[in-house]
């Protein structure tokens, strides 16, 4: 009779969490395609390494470990729920033969109170130490899962307990049951009883685990089913190429546009708020948090998934918020991909010309001049005049070094004079260099992820164009923005050449003695990894060797190479208004270094960097503390 009432308890439980799963994951089978089952070794090997190492959880210490402890508890305990429903299922069975009574026994004691200790640490975590990035995540949600896990642990201990206090010899090999057993016979709880308050506590223990599958698929809690495919499935693609639109496409604005992984992103969410507390425009008081972002985007999926997102369940603010500095995706311990997401988005806003005023300038600027100051195209290599050097023609005759300058160190003035500093340092260094002069354009990188895919591919044509013509061995530039375009994006357009950031090729020119070390007081410096240098392309150890073979201190920050913070000018933001930030990123930024102590430089290896940090010293009027300098003005230094 009682395997008679398991089985139909076990079916009808079995029957609504899969009607349940089946409600959750059936946009899944809808959704269009996505190219995601190629390299599978190399996509289980990256898997593999992700849940050995759990290297991006333990960023943060006590969040990791203590999921670590529940992550392994679970496994162990799985034997637990193997022994009762095998015993529910086939009568007479049992583990006692492969260790049931022994070893298993033993671990399953031990990992029931390392699960315990875990997720009361996680309790006490959420509910009492509450940490900015759990703002906006499902509370309720996280209490209930906490509280059924508890209930599955507790009801196998006492179940245990009850056994040996009913006379179980098994009892050696588990002690904190032991333990229990004692304080149940020392209340009378032995023979008949105890027997019949371990038929009890199975049964809890049953329904526990019953509970816990059929609450699942609504909980964030999912990811238990989805963390493994979504990392196997993850982008291996190389982190500066920005995801193609399909054919046809006019950008995101429906759920159902989304394909079957961008889908599984939402569903796989655990809102740990880690994207959130790393985001630059969260911290500026913007209306973006990654997380929710996610978090909105998933309850569309359920509620109207081919109803509209931007104006509803999206703000267009919020779109428009992202610095695509991809520090979201950097700490997400299951890789989702907000960025391509957000870039699909404003597709979508610029496909409905819906687009800030600032920011349409700058694009109409650069389809009309190719650069976004708007300046005429014969302007850009006027700061060649004040580097007092002949600067080749690279169109007109053959260049080892074909120098790639980008539109701030071309027309800002405050950037000039480090533009015509490198052109110095080049000559003096007998490199063999030369520019496209007016027939260069801007690279396009920020256009396109600010959302206008047909100017991207503009720009990125005529610069093609020109530098095909042109006989050179290397490309080299000082902008990180346009050093991702031309070493990754225009890769994938066809380009096949080598491309160094002007920290790589400084560098090299100092290890070679084609420059020297200036003979200057040793500063003591912090340095800022820019996101399209470090986070999107790996370069972190150039700019820090730099700084070495000058004989500089250099102190790191606490937000340092990959998970460096964003100046706030990334995806197009430099071109935006930034009024209504309670404070601007690159600010922040100057504080933390400034928390330091006595560091007297703040060294940057960019030029929007150059103009975001040499204004956010101005701002707090700290100016005469901390000097920003490019790794040039270090070089150049005493010059």
């Amino acid at each position: 009779m009682n395997h008679l009432v398991f089985w139909l308890v076990f079916l009808t439980a079995l029957a609504i969490a899969g009607l349940r799963f089946w409600q959750t994951f059936r946009p899944l089978a809808k959704a269009p395609s996505d190219m995601r089952w190629d390299r599978p070794m190399e996509r289980l090997r990256g898997l593999v390494q992700d849940v050995a190492q759990h290297r991006r959880l333990l960023q943060r210490r006590t969040s990791g470990i203590l999921h670590a402890m529940i992550f392994v508890s679970f496994f162990v305990l799985f034997t637990a729920i193997v022994q009762a429903f095998g015993a529910g299922m086939v009568p007479g069975f049992s583990l006692a033969s492969l260790g049931g009574n022994t070893w298993i026994a033993l671990l399953q004691d031990v990992f029931a109170l390392v699960m315990l200790t875990g997720v009361g640490l996680a309790a006490h975590q959420r509910f009492l130490t509450k940490p900015r990035r759990f703002e906006g995540s499902n509370q309720k949600d996280a209490g209930i899962i906490y509280l059924l896990i508890l209930a599955i642990v507790l009801s196998m201990l006492l179940e245990s307990a009850a056994g040996i206090a009913a006379g179980d010899t098994s009892g050696s090999w588990r002690p904190l049951s032991s333990l229990l057993a004692e304080v149940m016979v020392a209340i009378g709880l032995v023979g008949a009883a105890a027997g019949s308050a371990k038929a009890v506590f199975y049964w809890l223990h049953l329904l526990s685990i019953l509970g816990f599958l059929i609450y699942i698929p609504g909980s964030k809690h999912r990811h238990m089913f989805t963390a493994l495919p979504n990392l196997f499935f993850r982008n291996i693609e190389p982190k500066g190429v920005l995801p193609e639109p399909r054919a046809g496409e006019s950008g995101l604005n429906a759920i159902a546009d989304l394909s079957w992984k961008h889908q599984l992103d939402l569903l796989s969410c655990t809102e740990c708020g880690r994207c959130q507390a790393a985001c630059p425009a969260y911290a500026a008081g913007q209306p973006l948090s990654p997380k929710l972002l996610i978090m909105d985007l998933r309850e569309a999926m359920h509620e109207d998934p081919g109803g509209p997102l931007l104006g509803g369940k999206i703000a267009e603010e919020t779109v428009w918020a992202c610095t695509t500095c991809r520090a979201c995706m950097e700490v997400c311990p299951l890789h989702i991909e907000h960025v391509p997401k957000i870039v699909d988005l404003r597709r979508h806003l610029v496909e409905d010309t819906k687009v800030e005023p600032l920011l349409q300038s700058a694009f109409a600027n650069l389809q009309q001049q190719g650069n976004s100051f708007g300046k005429a195209p014969r302007q850009r290599a006027r700061w060649t005049k004040a580097s007092g050097i002949k600067v080749k023609d690279a169109r007109k005759e053959p260049v080892d070094l074909l120098w790639f300058v980008g539109d701030y160190a071309s027309f800002d003035p405050r950037v000039q004079p480090l533009t015509a500093a490198l052109a110095q340092l080049l000559d003096r260094a007998g490199v063999d260099f030369g520019l496209l002069y007016d027939a260069e354009r801007n690279s396009g990188n920020d256009a396109r992820r600010a959302g206008e895919e047909g100017l991207f591919e503009l720009l990125a044509e005529h610069n093609m164009s020109e530098i095909a013509g042109c006989d050179f061995k290397r490309i080299m530039t000082a902008d990180p923005h346009s050093f991702n375009a031309l070493k990754q994006e225009y890769r994938r357009l066809g380009a096949d050449w080598t491309v160094l950031h002007h920290s790589q090729l400084l560098l090299s020119l100092l290890e070679e003695g084609s420059l020297a070390p200036p003979s200057v007081p040793k500063r003591r410096v912090t340095y800022h990894d820019p996101c399209y240098l470090g986070r999107y392309n790996g370069v972190y150890e150039a700019p820090r060797a730099i700084l070495r073979h000058l004989g500089h201190e250099l102190v790191e920050m606490e937000r340092s190479r990959a998970n460096s913070f964003c100046c706030g000018a990334g995806g197009g933001r430099i071109w935006m208004d930034d009024s209504a930030m309670t404070e601007r990123p690159s600010e922040n930024r100057i504080k933390e270094a400034l928390a330091l102590g006595d560091i007297d430089t703040f060294v940057v290896a960019c030029p929007k960097d150059r103009v975001m940090y040499g204004a956010a010293v101005e701002a707090l009027g700290v100016a005469d503390r901390l000097a920003v300098l490019d790794l040039i003005e270090l070089i150049a230094e005493g010059e």
